[in-house]
């Protein structure tokens, strides 16, 4: 019996060549899809007809299509067309037998946009962009108009379903036409395309080139009921990015009569640059940035060169008139409230990533840079009223930021001098309050956890030994006495009851992060009700936050997810993992203290990802919250102050609302 038990075990730990698949053809793509478009969700949906609409902007960007269509049919089939060349259907002569528009499609990386010589600039760099599509939907159709013969193929996840065939001669037409519909195998069953993403993503195609006409159209039943999204319409911008501009701005007043508005081309062929920014005087902007027609959402080296071209030109022109306050703003008082519409061509792009979010290109920082500062130069000195009123707002705007740092600065330091601050606290190295934040947590052991998940720059930690102090219910002598009280206090330095002081708050956000059951929940209370009760005004300032960790981990094949709690979880599985293969792996954390620190600061620490609750109040000051604030001083004293009469009045006439106990 032992022998045969360890020939089992040996042959189950067996390692060898049998066990290495290679992948071929479109499998690593079904296999792996959030390798190539970033995920299954909605956004990676959508992100199938932004391949296909970019392949036809591509085309009318090279100046071979003035026209573009998209069409959203009632099964959910997305078609593309244009009037461009149409893709190659002569036979490729690395594949002999195949055509060239067959190996496009079922290829990775294949395409026409790797030497720069089919296409100037491009959207599409990698040659993986149409052969995912066609590998992630159960039906995929193209047509191809090319010397006045039409050429079709259908294909089934990525297998042609026959060979190209020539349907016949065509007159007065050329172009591609790839018409699609995603697997539901790969996106499940519920995955639809939404037609407001596809009519804005659309309507931003044609702001971005101004040469292009693109026709929207999708069935009625799909529509929006609040009418925002048109069953039909052409889209045409003949003004490029100022029409965005101007027709986002509308009646709006602005800090310039005119915005500052242009199109350049960069210096040896390099590329070109377009750009529209309007300083509102509401402050209320935004920044879209894009390269080659790709929206990049996370800015990159074109925003850095904008950003510094108009600092640099603002600042040279302060100079030029005598006002030395202007060497005092910097990029982020010139960009904040400014409605920036940035739109570069350059050849061979360097994105982060196939989804291409940002641009990391440094070529395209030194260029944008260069020729936008020259015109920028131009423009505050053909318009110097304009300039005037557009440099005292941001000097405005630069003295103010320097007030607000100096206040808060000064009301850290204060503190920090005074006070011996508490040994246990892990604090951060920043010394201004700005942007910092400090984590309550609950025992040594969450405390080492967040210690090592924090960035130490900003975030500061604190651990408390268990279950805090009821304040509701304590006497003065209990509270003061109290000594994780008293580090709380000391730790956030503005002081309790009459001597708080708002000013003195030593970090701008205050973040209770307890475990996600019901001990956790409880010491979240109480230290609410300790905030409430000794320091209402960090509240009422929207100073308090409660963290939201996670109580499962999911995973199964590729697919990695967090669960808030149990309804959480069983929604997950119902949606997310509904159409993943093999059994889905679900863990239970025990608390803050056993999470890893990397999940720790991936699900509930890392600004970037998280997800935070503000915890606010009525304002009793306020006459039109009186009332509310009457009932929420109620409520507290009736849960969490010193008659236990209350809670149990309040508990017997609630009980019936409560379900799924955790205890």
């Amino acid at each position: 019996m032992t022998d045969l038990f360890q020939n089992t075990a040996r042959k189950q730990d067996t390692y060898s060549a049998q066990d290495i698949e290679v992948l071929e053809g479109l499998e690593p793509v079904r296999r792996r899809p959030g390798m190539y478009i970033g995920g299954t969700d909605e956004r990676a949906l959508h992100h199938l007809a932004a391949e296909v609409l970019d392949n036809a902007m591509d085309e009318a960007v090279a100046g071979h299509a003035t026209r573009i269509d998209m069409e959203l049919t009632a099964d959910g089939t997305v078609t593309v067309r244009d009037n461009g060349r149409g893709i190659p259907v002569d036979e490729h002569p690395r594949y002999p037998g195949k055509s060239a528009l067959e190996v496009i499609l079922t290829t990775l990386h294949s395409g026409g946009k790797f030497s720069g010589k089919v296409y100037a600039t491009s959207g599409g760099l990698h040659g993986v962009g149409s052969a995912v599509v066609n590998a992630l939907s159960d039906r995929l159709r193209v047509e191809v108009a090319r010397d006045r013969q039409l050429w079709t193929q259908e294909y089934c996840r990525g297998v042609p379903l026959g060979p190209l065939t020539n349907v016949g001669p065509v007159h007065n037409r050329r172009g591609t036409v790839v018409s699609f519909h995603p697997d539901p195998l790969i996106f499940g069953d519920g995955a639809v395309f939404k037609p407001e993403r596809l009519y804005r993503m659309c309507r931003s195609k044609a702001y971005l080139y101004r040469g292009v006409e693109i026709r929207w159209s999708c069935d009625p039943a799909l529509l929006p009921a609040d009418g925002s999204v048109p069953a039909a319409e052409t889209q045409h911008f003949p003004n490029g990015l100022l029409d965005y501009l101007t027709g986002t701005l509308r009646q709006r007043a602005t800090v310039t009569p005119q915005a500052f508005a242009g199109q350049a081309e960069f210096p040896n062929e390099a590329g070109r640059v377009e750009w529209a920014i309007a300083w509102p005087e509401d402050d209320e902007g935004f920044s879209h940035t894009y390269c080659n027609t790709i929206p990049t959402p996370l800015g990159g080296t074109h925003e850095q060169g904008l950003r510094a071209a108009l600092t640099r030109a603002l600042k040279g022109y302060g100079e030029l008139v005598g006002n030395k306050r202007a060497a005092g703003v910097t990029a982020d008082d010139v960009m904040d409230g400014a409605m920036v519409l940035l739109s570069v061509f350059v050849r061979d792009p360097q994105f982060q990533g196939q989804t291409k979010e940002r641009l990391v290109s440094p070529e395209a920082q030194r260029l944008t840079d260069a020729t936008i500062k020259d015109h920028f130069d131009h423009w505050l000195s053909a318009a110097p009223d304009a300039a005037k009123a557009l440099l005292e707002r941001l000097i405005e705007k630069a003295e103010e930021r320097a007030r607000k740092r100096a206040q808060k600065e000064m009301a850290r330091k204060s503190p920090t001098r005074r006070l011996r601050l508490p040994g246990k606290l892990a604090d951060c190295s920043r010394q201004s309050a700005e942007n910092t934040e400090i984590f309550i947590v609950e025992g040594d052991s969450a405390g080492g956890s967040a210690k090592q998940a924090r960035n130490r720059e900003i975030q500061a930690i604190l651990p408390l030994r268990g279950k805090i102090l009821n304040v509701a219910s304590a006497s003065v002598d209990k509270l003061r006495g109290n000594q994780e009280l008293a580090d709380l206090a000391q730790a956030l330095g503005c002081g309790t009851g009459k001597e708080f002081s708002l000013d003195k708050l030593r970090y701008e956000r205050v973040i209770i992060m307890t475990d996600a059951d019901v001990d956790g929940a409880h010491i979240a209370s109480l230290l609410m009700t300790f905030f409430y009760r000794e320091m209402p005004g960090l509240i009422q300032a929207g100073h308090l936050y409660l963290a939201l960790p996670p109580l499962y981990r999911l995973s199964g094949g590729n697919t990695v997810r967090y669960a808030r709690d149990d309804a959480h979880k069983d929604e997950l599985m119902k949606t997310v993992f509904r159409t993943v293969r093999g059994k889905v792996e679900i863990s239970r954390f025990k608390g803050l203290g056993e999470m890893p620190p990397s999940q720790l600061k991936e699900t509930t620490m890392d600004p970037a990802k998280r997800t935070l609750l503000r915890v606010v109040v009525p304002d009793l000051r306020d006459p039109e919250q009186k009332v509310d604030a009457e009932e929420t001083r109620s409520l507290v004293e009736s849960l969490m102050g010193r008659k236990p009469e209350l809670r149990f009045k309040f508990i017997t006439e609630n009980a019936r609302f409560a379900q799924d106990l955790d205890v």
